[in-house]
């Protein structure tokens, strides 16, 4: 197996991984609450963000590029994810 084999399995693993936190926690506790759209779109979110980091490391060569724009779209996942979560901007995507 190649290197960019195994950066796709651990995308794949790292993504599962954290929607398990979630589900385990819904068996102990009613405050997490999530339904299967909200596990088909984190998954999405989680998976699509790892997919992107892995074609800009494919991409740029340059250390400093690779770094910048893989924080840019962390970033974007982070607002993403908050607006879906608590609704920070009141936007109709967050079913405000």
């Amino acid at each position: 197996m190649n290197h960019q084999n195994i950066r796709l399995a651990g995308i794949r693993l790292g993504a599962a991984f954290l929607l398990l936190i979630p589900f385990i926690a819904m068996q102990f506790t009613a405050e997490v609450n999530w339904s299967l759209s909200d596990f088909v779109i984190a998954g999405t979110l989680l998976f699509g963000t790892g997919l992107l980091c892995e074609f800009v490391l494919r991409t740029f060569k340059k250390t400093g590029q690779r770094i910048a724009i893989c924080a840019v779209v962390l970033v974007v996942l982070f607002i993403i994810w908050a607006e879906l979560a608590v609704g920070i901007f009141g936007t109709p995507f967050a079913g405000s």
